[in-house]
């Protein structure tokens, strides 16, 4: 049973949750026991709440006893990236920072979670503070891609992408800030979608770039991200980014997954030189099948998201700047040095020195530069215009396209190790998905095959508040290109003996 409830859609464990059999607590267990026996190979969690899930579980398992009428998703079990704020668990942001602090509050998208009978059964690992592509700059370890343990998984949250693709939970959070959702989904061959800037509440996240920063679904099909996609979506008050709109139909947008007459760009500047031609292949392909399903493809020009990567450099680190000041040593996480003889300066930077991992100081030293008297309107300023020029092509491309569609990351997977000293290999790793942080818009990576054994991603972006389309797309792919488990997780039965050898 155990294996049919591993391998089964949130959406059809909710169902048998309601009906009674398997129950939320016996689901929870048996992710429970999966997280026991592959987390020491994949490393996908930071924190595991074993004993509050299942009270958690208990509690579902009463209300539908009681004929309550519960959510589509109650009483599915959902990992949670460890960027947002959570009472019953630390919240690390993978740092040592923040090790072993725990929040007095929850985050909205939590809240919301509970709300809707979900069960968190832990935090995620990512890249400290969410900064990096590889999940290898986490201070409590490195995640391993199920489909190659001796490959990256992505980042900034691959602990997510990859404790969806070793059956370890059906549903995860991620946050996307140039593409922490996307790229990691496009690795794993899972699905991951950035709403629209403001679609999601960011209260109770740990802050690394406030304009860019937004949470969203992280599933293994396309109809999972949208009903999570619609528990955590909506405007919340306590955010002043929030969008005070009504979530668009995603639900009924993944369900349909029709695409006959659909306008679809392809964008020029995100293919050709650069791209692994396998990765070009498995693109071309999903072109073809939407063409077949009944969509029209068109080109797009793009011009300036060729200066997408280097403006949003700029431009996030001045962020981060500014966000991680607040780690100070003085009122919350770690603090180092403060014995008497140092001045409060002094503990400040021991702390921070000890606190922060290097890429995490490379990036606020970037920042503080840019922001730095003199050279402001240079760097800071001139990268604002840039973005802005962006937004543009993004409206003058939607005024002709529906949507628009690129690969999602330009290679597959790289081996662990492999680029981490290479920041500016790991940077332009992003040209596909940076652009829509710039902007705003919604943006997801739909899985469409494999190359050399490795999954591949398809992006699709849409215009603001028209997150459906994104759905609407990636149902006609799954249609063609059904979800395909990881060689590590098609046995779930396998020891971490076996996954090693």
């Amino acid at each position: 049973m155990s294996t049919v409830i591993l391998t089964a859609t949130a959406a059809q464990l909710g169902e048998w949750i309601a009906a009674g059999s398997p129950t939320s607590v016996e689901v929870t267990q048996a992710f429970l026991d999966r997280i026991e026996q592959v987390e020491p190979t994949v490393n996908a969690f930071i924190s595991v709440d074993a004993e509050g899930a299942l009270a958690q579980a208990a509690r579902i398992d009463e209300r539908i006893a009681a004929g309550e009428q519960l959510g589509p998703l109650a009483g599915v079990p959902i990992g949670v990236k460890d960027l947002l704020c959570y009472q019953a668990l630390p919240t690390t942001a993978a740092s040592r920072m923040l090790e072993n602090w725990t929040p007095p509050y929850d985050a909205t998208i939590i809240e919301r979670l509970l709300e809707a009978g979900l069960v968190i059964v832990g935090k995620t690992n990512l890249d400290e503070f969410a900064m990096g592509s590889t999940t290898e700059n986490s201070a409590f370890g490195v995640t391993r891609n199920p489909w190659d343990v001796e490959r990256v998984p992505g980042g900034s949250g691959g602990g997510s992408a990859a404790a969806l693709a070793a059956l370890e939970v059906p549903l995860a959070i991620g946050t996307d800030t140039g593409g922490s959702i996307r790229q990691p989904a496009s690795f794993t061959g899972t699905v991951g979608v950035k709403p629209t800037y403001g679609g999601t509440s960011r209260y109770g996240v740990v802050a690394m770039a406030s304009s860019l920063d937004q949470p969203g679904p992280c599933a293994r099909t396309v109809a999972d991200a949208a009903l999570l996609h619609q528990v955590i979506a909506g405007h919340d008050p306590r955010d002043s980014t929030s969008v005070d709109q009504p979530v668009p139909p995603v639900v009924e947008a993944a369900t349909s997954g029709d695409v006959k007459g659909l306008r679809v760009g392809i964008v020029r500047e995100l293919e050709g030189e650069g791209f692994a031609p396998e990765v070009m292949e498995r693109f071309e392909a999903a072109v073809a099948a939407l063409r077949e399903a009944g969509a029209e493809v068109v080109e797009v020009e793009c011009p300036n998201f060729a200066h997408a990567v280097s403006a949003y450099y700029l431009v996030m680190p001045s962020e981060v700047s500014s966000n991680l000041s607040r780690y100070d040593a003085m009122r919350y996480g770690l603090r180092v040095g403060d014995d008497g003889e140092n001045s409060t300066e002094q503990v400040m930077r021991m702390t921070r020195g000890a606190g922060f991992g290097p890429e995490v100081k490379r990036r606020i030293i970037i920042g503080t530069y840019a922001l730095s008297s003199g050279y402001y309107d240079a760097y800071y300023g001139s990268a604002q215009k840039v973005r802005t020029l962006i937004q543009r092509d993004f409206e003058a491309a939607f005024a002709d396209c529906d949507v628009l569609i690129s690969p999602t990351v330009p290679s597959t997977a790289w081996k662990l190790g492999e680029r981490i000293d290479d920041p500016l290999a790991l940077y332009a790793s992003d040209l596909c998905t940076i652009p829509s942080n710039m902007a705003g818009n919604a943006s997801a990576s739909f899985p469409f095959g494999q190359a050399s054994g490795l999954p591949v991603g398809v992006q699709v972006m849409a215009p603001p508040m028209a997150d459906d389309r994104l759905y609407r797309v990636g149902a006609a792919l799954e249609r063609v290109m059904p979800v395909a488990l990881a060689p590590f997780a098609s046995d779930p039965t396998q020891s971490t003996q076996e996954v090693q050898a």
